[in-house]
């Protein structure tokens, strides 16, 4: 099995929010959905996933953090 950066994500009520990306991001995005799938075994759409990936990225930004500690 593939192992992912991402988990399987919890369960979580969803806060929309509207963003516009170019098409090679949606993509890839599309082909993380399909490979999500295939590692747990459970299909999540992408703006499913989105919040997660991002939070993941977020969390493992370490000049982020830090700027973030100084608030």
């Amino acid at each position: 099995m593939t192992e992912l950066k991402l988990a399987q994500l919890p369960d979580r009520m969803p806060i929309k929010l509207a963003i516009a990306i170019p098409p090679g991001l949606n993509d890839a995005l599309g082909d993380y959905a399909e490979a999500y799938k295939e590692t747990y075994g459970r299909s999540e759409t992408v703006t499913d996933l989105i919040p997660f990936m991002l939070q993941a990225f977020l969390e493992s930004d370490r000049a982020f953090a830090k700027r973030r500690a100084r608030r």
